[in-house]
């Protein structure tokens, strides 16, 4: 494995991401904040990642959770002060650890100073520093855009009698890339985190950088009456080819790439969401070494998974990303919490939790760590007067938000909030969340805690698993198979994602299998057969 002060220490990494708001509240107001991220650190160390992701922590009025940035280079009080994040780098470093923090270029708030100058007159410095548009001839929007938060994506602004592109909420104005000097100057708060110290960068929504000059309109996306039937957004009725994914955005992501290769050792993660396009986004964002080192998107992320979804997703990767590096996530602050996804009625929810961290820590690829999946948390369910989520708000009860995923962890079950905060949260601890907090699962070898403890340290010992090749195998629609091999360890890993046992037969050629101690597994070898409970596993050494 790559090691951390190596260049490519990014590379089959294990990322973990904190949503500082709902991790832990040191200043008892009822939000997480930087010191409590500090306080932390050593229990994010426990767990055997390699690097912190921390969602936004910037200046913002949090119309969006901070996701709408009134200042990028300056620290939202909510969280605390610059000096409270140099702290937290230090504590973060000092264990071993790298920081990785948000970066959302693609909008602003529209509290920016940069925007309230650019609102205030069509002739002004920065009057093209965000996207306007005058109105049709009948004073309708310029095109037929959507806001994945509903609603047209434009909004009209009576100063300048013109619309302002929105891909999210009306108060996240759309950046112009299109300008230079708007790239410049994003470029300049990025040099200002990279001289705090920080270690890398996720770029939330990087394929939303650069619109059609042309304004074009979206053509119909094709879909069946049930696909359509199941869509609460009508988003997601357009074939977003002129709104985002624009070929000039490979410019603005070289010069993003050199500015961090000045620093050294430093990396970058991407969120692509391009719906059927995103692998080919990802094989052309990622590729040459002269743009990002790796990004993610939904595929994973879905509802979907079985071993014939996740091995379509793998073997399209592979196909389409030559030389370039992807990032696997089952979880984020965006989705319903993986195990609530995939688990089936009545089912075993740690079973779940234990199965997909053995799958994640198998894949080829990096892999990032959400917030309490460590512990089995669900998707907790929220009345709709608890909600923050905007999103959820505008589009209650047919999709019920963000907010569902993103309650406070939880630390001490004995303690109020599950030891999160001495105030009322900003979101409702579960009382089902308190039972799995930490310190329960602490004190039990087999909890969730404890396995995906063992599975991360199972990983990073073996090369093959972090930065090794990787074959797929022939395997029933259940079973998924598949070789990780570098240098001279072939591990064979074997996934059985039915409810009811399954026998599987190694490939003639394919050599002995030796099981080995890999944490979890279940399966009982004989000879070329292996037998699988459900949501068996096994990890074996091909001799």
């Amino acid at each position: 494995m790559a090691t951390m002060d190596n260049a490519d220490w990014w590379r089959g990494s294990v990322i973990y991401q904190v949503y500082p708001r709902s991790f832990q509240d040191t200043t008892g107001d009822g939000s997480g904040d930087l010191r409590g991220i500090a306080q932390r650190v050593p229990y994010i160390a426990s767990l055997g990642v390699d690097a912190i992701w921390l969602s936004p922590f910037f200046k913002s009025p949090m119309a969006d959770m901070g996701y709408d940035v009134s200042d990028y280079c300056a620290v939202d009080p909510t969280f605390g002060t610059i000096e409270d994040f140099d702290a937290m780098i230090e504590a973060a470093h000092s264990h071993g650890l790298k920081v990785i923090i948000d970066q959302v270029l693609s909008h602003s708030s529209d509290r920016h100073p940069w925007f309230i100058e650019s609102r205030a007159s069509r002739t002004g410095r920065k009057s093209d520093w965000y996207v306007w548009a005058d109105p049709k001839p009948d004073g309708t929007a310029p095109n037929n855009w959507l806001s994945i938060f509903g609603g047209p994506a434009w909004e009209w602004d009576s100063t300048r009698k013109q619309y302002y592109l929105h891909n999210f909420l009306a108060s996240q104005p759309d950046l112009n890339f299109h300008n230079p000097n708007v790239q410049e100057a994003l470029l300049e708060t990025v040099r200002f985190w990279l001289e705090c110290g920080v270690d890398g960068f996720r770029l939330d929504t990087v394929n939303f950088y650069v619109h059609d000059r042309q304004l074009r309109d979206n053509p119909k996306l094709r879909m069946s009456k049930a696909a359509k039937a199941k869509q609460t957004n009508p988003y997601e009725y357009q074939n977003h080819l002129f709104d985002k994914t624009q070929p000039e955005n490979l410019g603005f992501l070289k010069r993003f790439r050199a500015l961090l290769d000045d620093y050294g050792n430093r990396t970058s993660v991407g969120e692509v969401g391009d719906g059927r396009r995103s692998l080919k986004t990802v094989a052309t964002y990622t590729s040459g070494g002269d743009k990002l080192h790796m990004c993610y998107t939904f595929d994973l992320l879905g509802p979907d998974f079985s071993a014939a979804y996740v091995r379509k997703r793998v073997e399209a990767f592979e196909a389409a990303v030559a030389d370039g590096w992807i990032c696997w996530a089952f979880s984020n602050h965006d989705v319903i919490r993986h195990v609530s996804r995939w688990t089936k009625a009545g089912g075993d929810t740690d079973a779940t939790a234990r199965f997909s961290i053995a799958l994640l820590a198998c894949l080829r690829g990096s892999i990032c760590i959400y917030q309490g999946e460590e512990l089995g948390l669900e998707e907790a369910e929220l009345a709709f007067e608890d909600l923050r989520d905007p999103y959820g708000i505008r589009f209650w009860p047919g999709f019920k938000g963000r907010d569902g995923c993103r309650t406070p962890m939880v630390w001490n079950s004995n303690e109020p909030n599950g030891g999160f905060s001495t105030a009322r949260p900003w979101l409702p601890v579960p009382d089902d969340h308190r039972a799995r907090a930490v310190n329960v699962q602490e004190r039990d070898g087999g909890s969730v805690l404890a396995s995906y403890r063992a599975m991360l340290a199972f990983r990073k010992q073996h090369p093959a698993l972090t930065i090794g090749r990787i074959e797929l195998l022939d395997a029933g629609n259940d079973q998924l198979a598949f070789i990780r091999e570098a240098g001279n360890e072939r591990l064979l890993c074997l996934f059985n994602f039915a409810d009811i046992s399954a026998e599987w037969r190694v490939p003639a050629g394919a050599g002995a299998v030796v099981p080995v101690d890999f944490p979890g597994a279940n399966a009982t070898v004989d000879g070329d057969r292996i037998a699988l409970p459900p949501l068996g596993v096994l990890v074996a050494q091909l001799e």
